[in-house]
């Protein structure tokens, strides 16, 4: 144990995510000397959504650990939630003695087989030899080409065996990073500068690739406007004048969509054209060509055939369009198409100015957007509070706005955020969770308080999501003493600890009385004027629809100027 976690180190773990137990103990005793910090969280499924979010803020593998049995099979939903995104993770789990495996012994579950289909590799240690060479590999694994969670069992005899193993002649293994071919990149070059209307598709592996200079290089250099995925969120700026917003059926932008629609071509990297994202595929494809660049082959032509398909690593597949569109033709200047989607931006804009009370969820973006800074993170799960943020929120840096996209778990939000914070100590943290999801995994508010005394700078922004007894209503939940958001004419209110706007009757009663109960002051807001003072809107919904051209607008939309194919 004492080369595996000789190996973590050398990986770049600074910090895990765990919970102690009988069967992982040896693992635990050789961490006790190394330079490595320790989280103890509150449920196993809370470490391995920490470890997710400390991975997806740093770009390295998270690590999350457990005993046997029943903690293993707590981290199988965030397995499945690093999978769905890409996130390259470890969970390491203790294990009965090999001899009693077959014996039904008392917390002996066959993990490795129950993991399988939400890992890129799960192997169970076999001999203590082979321990820094399994861990080695856990690494590559997690990390090479499209990246994902690995689990590690360790049987308890394993773990307490001895190997041979010599740290200065050790050290990682190399990172696989396929190369475009030089023939689709012209290609697909050629595609951008015949095109009249091409945008530019940013998917989340732009930024798992740390791709985002790049990105901007080309969109730059052949003036082509840039879209991004709810994944792909800060990939590019969003103040930039060539940002194109956000295309899809739920998490969209309504000029976004139009933009789209009147796109004849799209470049595609690193997106997985998820249903959410395209809604009804006729209306998707029609009238536009597509270029599909994906760093794992089985992805191209999975939803549909794209017109070219690329494989290649999202950073240099973006350097070589660059490049060899600075071999073809000159920089370009902005030209009809740019200001087309410019124009589309500045009208076709929903509200989020409301004053009224019931507090409308638009508003409450907007004062999130005014009142936080550009390098504060973002952290956010599954539900209308995730509709309304990829609506209406704000992102202009990458791994800023974290969202577990694809699997949605409940609970996912709060040690996610922790994990982000034990990453970034000195950065502000923003939680974005429903009232619902924040009772799946609540006993992490706890944790929350251990990263720093006090936390001061996790904040939490609660909503009341569902369309159920608890109705929708905006909520605001913050872990920080300082600051609120600002109300009225903009003066700044003081927090102290947590805030609990009540939903409608029969909803989840006694928030704060619930973060009390795990150490944290707090106290219940009462209706007024402000945000995090008043009742939010119960009636409203988030636009949706079942294609891009159908979208259900919940609130009036201002005096629109009227969209149409430009040349």
């Amino acid at each position: 144990m004492e080369a595996a976690v000789a190996v973590m180190e050398s990986e770049g773990v600074d910090t895990i995510f765990g919970i102690p137990g009988a069967a992982i103990l040896p693992l635990y005793a050789a961490l006790r000397t190394s330079s490595i910090k320790h989280l103890t969280v509150r449920h196993e499924e809370g470490g391995t959504h920490a470890a997710d979010g400390w991975s997806r803020a740093t770009g390295k593998v998270g690590v999350c650990i457990g005993t046997s049995g029943p903690a293993g099979t707590n981290m199988i939903t965030g397995l499945y939630t690093a999978m769905a995104d890409s996130i390259p993770m470890i969970c390491i789990t203790g294990q009965a003695a090999r001899a009693k495996l077959h014996q039904e012994a008392f917390q002996a579950v066959d993990i490795v087989e129950i993991a399988k289909p939400v890992t890129k590799w799960a192997v169970q240690l076999k001999e203590p030899a082979q321990a820094a060479w399994v861990f080695r590999e856990a690494f590559r694994i997690a990390q090479s080409g499209r990246p994902g969670p690995v689990l590690i069992d360790l049987p308890i005899d394993v773990q307490r065996g001895t190997c041979l193993y010599d740290s200065t002649v050790d050290a990682p293994l190399p990172i696989e990073v396929p190369e475009p071919s030089p023939q689709g990149i012209r290609a697909a070059v050629q595609m951008l500068l015949q095109a009249e209307r091409p945008l530019i598709l940013a998917g989340g592996g732009v930024i798992i690739a740390n791709a985002a200079d790049e990105l901007r290089n080309l969109a730059e250099r052949l003036q082509i406007p840039v879209q991004t995925t709810l994944m792909g969120k800060g990939a590019f700026p969003e103040d930039h004048p060539l940002f194109a917003g956000m295309a899809g059926i739920q998490t969209q932008t309504l000029w976004g969509n139009a933009a789209f629609l009147e796109s004849d071509l799209v470049l595609a990297v690193g997106a997985r054209f998820g249903d959410r994202h395209t809604g009804d595929l006729e209306t998707y494809r029609k009238g536009r060509k597509f270029i599909h660049v994906d760093i794992e082959p089985t992805q191209l032509g999975k939803v549909f055939e794209p017109d070219l398909g690329i494989v290649g690593h999202a950073r240099s597949t973006l350097a070589a369009l660059a490049f060899q569109a600075q071999e073809l033709a000159p920089p370009r200047p902005t030209g009809r198409w740019p200001e087309r989607v410019g124009e589309l931006r500045s009208t076709l804009v929903r509200r989020d100015d409301f004053d009224a009370v019931p507090i409308k969820p638009p508003r409450v973006y907007r004062e999130l957007n005014e009142f936080y800074g550009p390098d504060t993170t973002f952290v956010t799960a599954i539900g209308l509070y995730q509709i309304w943020s990829g609506q209406f929120q704000r992102t202009f840096l990458p791994r800023r706005y974290l969202v577990c996209g694809q699997a949605g778990p409940l609970g996912w939000e709060i040690p996610a955020a922790i994990g982000v914070k034990c990453a970034y100590p000195d950065r502000s943290v923003v939680a974005v969770v429903g009232d619902y999801s924040f009772q799946f995994l609540m006993e992490e508010i706890a944790v929350a308080r251990a990263v720093s005394d006090p936390v001061r700078d996790c904040h939490g922004q609660q909503r009341i999501s569902g369309p159920d007894s608890t109705g929708r209503t905006a909520v605001r939940h913050e872990f920080r003493r300082g600051p609120a958001l600002r109300r009225g004419r903009h003066r700044p209110r003081q927090a102290d600890g947590c805030f609990w706007l009540p939903g409608s009757p029969g909803g989840s009663p006694g928030g704060h009385r619930r973060r009390a109960g795990v150490g944290d002051r707090g106290g219940r807001a009462r209706p007024g004027a402000g945000v995090g003072r008043g009742d939010g809107e119960r009636e409203a919904n988030a636009a949706m629809g079942p294609s891009l051209d159908n979208i259900v607008e919940y609130e009036p939309l201002p005096n629109l100027v009227p969209t149409a194919n430009t040349a």
